[in-house]
């Protein structure tokens, strides 16, 4: 069977991503598609807006025949680790295709790559700006571009894993379709993610630019999943916690202790306290993302540790997509799961398991222990 492998979050699952997989199967003739999707929490570090249960469920019954999920430890990340984890996984289930969205397809991304060898390096070493302001000031002295819009920088990330790590994969940037990432208005049929999360929190119509596995799971959602609601566990965590603790946390280096410490003793709300922590050297999806990693206490010894033992946790698979599992299952080098029990939660998928029960406080399904993978048959 010949696979095509997409990278996803779908928060939540939308018309687009239905495009997405139908151009994605339309490029390459593949008769399987298989998405790695990052589980309850984004690549930003927030709370996904249904569990991963829900969104494996509106993937399969739209085309997807296999979802993985990206583990924490590889989907919380910037965007060069997240590309690289998520390629990984697919590497390992003999995937031979990547199709994703770039605002700019035509783009030669694998000479970027190449202009980022002879960058100045040491001009990092300023904190008058962020990392990416300067990678984008250097990267269009020497070819004309500048990486600033989302999909772009993943684009980017995605070619130079590929290089990295000599991945047998052919990538496929296509163009995106309807609305940008962060328009916040639903015009049309294809609405960007961030519309349709504004739309559900305004209480406002989504059939037009959802199916509806996606419509009838938010219909239900009593309340948007946010850092607000998790903000009184962070502050008690960061006032509670010594500061030399403090700075075992994943990421929380260059003083961003002190800073959280402080912010947490003074500001009542979340909005408060991430706009007391921003400074220019750190983006906000940074900082959300440290704030995760403290609330779950994740130290740098474990990401280290997790980073050595990858996984491939199946979150649910059609008829076709456990057919190509049987198909590979005796070629992949990576432990493949299908239930997580004892054994796993408290050794390999730790990290994952102590996001699940996280996520529980906004939702009463359990996320991990005992969970077999959703399968959608025919007529499902």
């Amino acid at each position: 069977m010949h696979a095509v492998g997409l990278v996803t979050e779908y928060n939540p699952f939308h018309n687009g991503h239905i495009y997405h997989i139908e151009q994605a199967k339309k490029i390459t003739n593949a008769d399987v598609v298989i998405a790695v999707m990052s589980g309850n929490f984004t690549q930003r570090g927030e709370p996904s807006i249904l569990d991963k249960w829900q969104r494996t469920r509106a993937a399969l019954k739209n085309g997807v025949d296999l979802v993985v999920e990206l583990p924490i430890f590889m989907a919380v990340q910037p965007s060069h680790r997240f590309a690289a984890g998520a390629l990984q996984l697919l590497n390992d289930l003999q995937v031979p295709d990547v199709v994703f969205g770039a605002e700019h397809p035509s783009w030669d991304f694998s000479k970027l790559v190449t202009a980022e060898q002879h960058f100045n390096k040491e001009s990092f070493e300023q904190f008058n700006a962020t990392y990416a302001t300067q990678f984008n000031q250097q990267l269009n002295e020497l070819t004309g571009h500048q990486l600033t819009d989302p999909n772009d920088i993943l684009a980017f990330a995605y070619y130079k894993a590929a290089l990295e790590n000599s991945y047998p994969i052919a990538l496929h940037p296509i163009n995106r379709l309807g609305s940008q990432y962060h328009d916040q208005r639903i015009t049309g049929t294809i609405a960007s993610a961030s519309a349709i999360r504004r739309a559900v929190e305004l209480h406002e119509a989504i059939d037009q630019v959802a199916p509806a596995a996606t419509v009838t799971a938010l219909a239900k959602l009593r309340k948007l999943p946010n850092w607000e609601q998790l903000y009184p566990l962070l502050r008690n965590f960061l006032i509670q916690t010594p500061v030399e603790s403090l700075h075992q946390i994943y990421q929380m280096a260059e003083g961003l202790e002190y800073r959280y410490r402080e912010a947490a003793e003074r500001e009542l709300t979340f909005s408060g306290f991430i706009h007391h922590v921003k400074t220019k050297r750190y983006t906000y999806s940074r900082l959300l993302r440290v704030c995760l990693y403290a609330v779950m206490e994740i130290t740098n010894s474990q990401i280290a540790q997790a980073n050595v033992h990858p996984y491939l946790h199946v979150l649910g698979f059609t008829e076709r997509g456990q057919e190509y599992l049987h198909q590979v299952k005796k070629q992949v080098e990576y432990p493949l799961l299908t239930k997580i029990g004892q054994d796993e939660h408290d050794g390999l998928v730790n990290l994952d398991y102590r996001a699940g029960k996280l996520y529980q406080m906004f939702t009463d399904v359990e996320q991990d222990v005992k969970h077999a993978p959703i399968i959608v048959r025919k007529g499902n």
